[in-house]
């Protein structure tokens, strides 16, 4: 995948070429030009009201160019992925699938930090892709951890708790994580999407 070059200090609002580039390199981008601007989008989703602009004006952004406006939007971190969006566009835009692009555009290229529900994705992909299914306490840890050690043992004192309560009513087990059946399997079949993810990525950067 291309990177989006940056503009230099002083330089214009507007990039003309941030539209192309979404359009080739985010997913579901290359529909985003059938959009209309109808609004049924930002009309159907259910905390709209709460965003700063919404997709159906972000999208209109997008095509003017307004590269930091849309990557600096909270639009792109607030969708709660209902998908009601998606379901009414009429030109069948995947509306969540580029805001959900455009927020990891944004954290890579230095727009906004990395985001807590990335972290705990990362924690979560992590169990997932080791043991066949998510492990609570496995999860949990890294994620805690994943703001620092002291931070972590902070935020594990504070839900000890709650911890003690899931492991007496037989919610949480003790002892190594549980592997699924077929885990290794598993493995292989992401071992295999990593691969193909990896090259296109590289055929994307050389074009």
């Amino acid at each position: 995948m291309r990177t989006i070059a940056a503009a230099p200090a002083g330089s214009r609002t507007y990039d003309l070429n941030f539209a192309r580039w979404v359009y080739q390199n985010v997913d579901g981008g290359d529909r985003l030009s059938l959009c209309m601007q109808c609004g049924m989008c930002s009309g159907s989703c259910p905390i709209g009201t709460a965003m700063d602009h919404g997709p159906r004006k972000l999208f209109m952004m997008i095509r003017a160019g307004m590269k930091e406006a849309v990557l600096t939007s909270d639009t792109i971190w607030n969708c709660t992925q209902c998908y009601n969006c998606v379901v009414r566009c009429p030109r069948q835009i995947p509306v969540t699938n580029i805001l959900q692009g455009l927020a990891t555009v944004a954290v890579r290229e230095g727009y906004a930090p990395e985001q807590p529900t990335a972290k705990f994705a990362k924690a979560f992909w992590f169990s997932v892709k080791h043991f066949g299914r998510t492990d609570e306490r496995l999860v949990t840890a890294f994620f805690y951890f994943s703001f620092g050690l002291v931070e972590g043992i902070k935020r594990g004192l504070a839900n000890l708790p709650i911890a003690l309560r899931m492991i007496k009513a037989g919610r949480m087990h003790l002892g190594a994580p549980h592997r699924a059946k077929g885990a290794a399997d598993l493995r292989a079949i992401i071992a295999k999407a990593e691969e193909i993810e990896k090259r296109e990525r590289a055929q994307g950067a050389q074009q």
